[in-house]
């Protein structure tokens, strides 16, 4: 993504982006690469890392593979330095890592699973956050975005898991938001809308146990691809450049009409965990 006057966007900036390997963490990651940052790509598949780097590298990106678990802090410390040490300081960490968990009701889900899904999704981003924010505050300079989706604005029936864990995550971002602001460090979430990714796979899959509406909205998704890449990529962009420097604690879905908060004061309860949306 190439600005005609300045080049690109993202020149020199460095973006570490978890769940990187595949999925939309893997859009991002090619979009954050096509506009000019060098991208720390963190997974825990060494051939998802191998091709994502492969593709970024092709089209004259810079790419670092980073394989790590997020539910192992020791695992995404030393990724985080690593990337540092490549690249040079965090401007931007993107939560992209996640897994969907047992589908079904929840007094039929198996525990350990349910366990699992908030180890990956919740105290995965907790863990990137506790190494990423530090240098980012001493820096008084950086940006957390964390991607979550279906469960966390609406009730998601059979996903208990993932919902749970998302909305966590959205409240967590709007407490952080808090506990940085003064450090010129944003933390803001976006939903990316429904991708055909894996966990469409997995919904087809599940059959009765997601509901008739998860499985129609999944087999839409599956025909029609879902939202642009362009579209997710975009939004992903605008939070984690300067130009949301007065954005922070929000929760932004790919869907709404972000573009004019550029240039608009934000209302206190606008675009958070309760989805107040004033004009």
């Amino acid at each position: 993504m190439r600005n005609g006057k300045n080049g690109l966007f993202f020149q020199d900036r460095n973006v570490l982006i978890t769940g990187a390997g595949r999925g939309i963490g893997k859009r991002l990651a090619l979009g954050f690469a096509a506009a000019g940052a060098r991208v720390g790509l963190l997974a825990r598949s060494k051939a998802e890392l191998d091709l994502a780097n492969l593709e970024i590298s092709h089209a004259g990106g810079q790419a670092l593979r980073l394989r790590a678990d997020v539910r192992d802090f020791e695992q995404v410390a030393a990724a985080v330095e690593l990337c540092t040490v490549q690249f040079g300081p965090l401007d931007v960490a993107v939560c992209a890592a996640a897994v969907q968990g047992p589908i079904g009701p929840l007094v039929e889900a198996p525990l350990r699973e349910w366990i699992e899904t908030l180890e990956t999704n919740l105290l995965g981003f907790v863990h990137v956050c506790r190494a990423a924010l530090p240098p980012m505050i001493a820096r008084r300079n950086g940006k957390i975005l964390a991607l979550v989706g279906g469960g966390a604005a609406d009730a998601r029936p059979n996903f208990s898991a993932y919902s749970a864990s998302k909305t966590a995550v959205v409240r967590l971002v709007e407490t952080l938001a808090e506990e940085v602001r003064d450090h010129n460090v944003q933390v803001n979430c976006m939903s990316p809308g429904g991708s055909y990714t894996h966990m469409t796979d997995q919904i087809l899959s599940a059959g009765e146990r997601a509901g008739w509406a998860e499985l129609e909205r999944a087999e839409q998704v599956r025909l029609t691809g879902g939202v642009a890449a362009e579209k997710q990529i975009e939004l992903a962009l605008f939070l984690a450049s300067e130009r949301s420097n007065h954005i922070s604690g929000r929760f932004l879905h790919v869907g709404d009409d972000w573009r004019r908060l550029e240039h608009a004061n934000i209302q206190p309860d606008i675009y958070t965990l309760r989805r107040i949306q004033r004009t």
